[in-house]
């Protein structure tokens, strides 16, 4: 929890948060907001809007075939990077697509006009671009076409025009910056993940870059004198020597999101259910798998989710092992910063 940026006051700005983790899945934009603000305490989620808005923090598919916030000075080399290995993912639906290489340089050009003097654009207005240079581009089609362009840095992420979402070219959002060969681009992820992941195991690192076992066992043994290690459970977990947290009187609960950096980056998730507690299939599985999780002392304790009625925002916390006193007053503690931070006539519905 220290080293995701959890526990103490480490960062000052959202984008600082997002330059540390290397990349913070964010699929459910909302949920990827607050995991930012809970890593700036004091700061609203409304800034987190306001620093995407001004691209200083960037979202596109990058690592996995998924969205990920990431900073502007790091967008380049990890697509770089990652880019042909999600591309290697996403080939058999390119085929069953008929995506196919020139269709898919017709629809760089067709983008690329359409975005061309900061023309910000939403994802049906791309459609319609598309639609007129004789490309179809709707459903799954359309997200695999806009998909392809983000992986070849031609796209990213607009300001937001009210709720909607809008694309850019990568170059009028990212400056020019060296670019990084290949090998020291994992190492520099290999790194950037255990300093901000860790402890984790190489395979750890693998599931979240995308990358594969070589390349993770290669980037962490380049970087091997830089850090410490341990094993545990017939595993190497391995980490970044530093002050440990001292031990803390208080309990800590945090509200995450459902992909939060804190259990979303590892292949394996055990570490965080309760020792001696049967989890039944309300956390992280079955109806509420998609539930967001709640985090008492670094493990998994229940749930929470946001009840949208008309104008109303609500947030309803479950519980599902026992509490102490002060573990409960935590939780409650945390439900009342995400309303607050929410902002938006947020309000909590009973205590646990």
């Amino acid at each position: 929890m220290l080293n995701s940026g959890l526990l103490l006051r480490a960062f000052d700005r959202p984008e600082d948060v997002v330059s540390w983790l290397g990349a913070v899945q964010s699929q459910d934009y909302p949920g990827a907001a607050w995991a930012l603000a809970q890593r700036t305490p004091g700061v609203p989620e409304a800034l987190v809007h306001e620093a995407f808005d001004a691209g200083r923090i960037l979202r596109t598919h990058i690592l996995r075939p998924t969205w990920h916030f990431v900073a502007p000075a790091d967008l380049r080399w990890m697509l770089s990077l990652s880019g042909p290995r999600v591309h290697a993912c996403n080939g058999s639906i390119y085929r069953s697509m008929e995506l196919d290489a020139r269709t898919l340089s017709r629809s760089h050009t067709i983008l690329g006009r359409a975005l061309s003097g900061r023309n910000w654009q939403t994802r049906a207005e791309l459609a319609t671009a598309l639609a007129r240079g004789g490309i179809r581009a709707s459903g799954t089609r359309l997200a695999y076409l806009v998909m392809h362009a983000e992986l070849e840095a031609l796209i990213c992420s607009g300001p937001r025009r009210g709720k909607q979402f809008t694309y850019a070219l990568l170059d009028d959002r990212v400056p020019p910056a060296r670019p990084l060969d290949r090998d020291a681009a994992v190492v520099e992820l290999a790194r950037r993940y255990v300093r901000s992941h860790g402890p984790a195991t190489s395979r750890d690192f693998a599931w979240w870059s995308g990358l594969t076992m070589r390349d993770s066992t290669a980037g962490f043994a380049a970087i091997a004198g830089e850090l410490t290690q341990e094993v545990a459970g017939g595993l190497t977990y391995w980490f970044a020597p530093g002050r440990a947290p001292s031990p803390r009187r208080q309990p800590v609960a945090r509200l995450l999101p459902n992909y939060d950096e804190y259990l979303i980056a590892y292949k394996d998730r055990g570490l965080v259910q309760p020792r001696g507690e049967v989890i039944g299939d309300g956390i992280m599985k079955g109806p509420d798998a998609f539930a967001h999780p709640l985090v008492v002392d670094g493990l998994l304790a229940g749930f929470w989710r946001r009840r949208v009625s008309g104008a109303k925002t609500s947030v309803e916390v479950v519980v599902r092992v026992p509490l102490s006193a002060k573990q409960r007053k935590a939780v409650n503690e945390a439900a009342d910063r995400l309303v607050k931070s929410s902002g938006d006539g947020c309000s909590l519905v009973g205590r646990v």
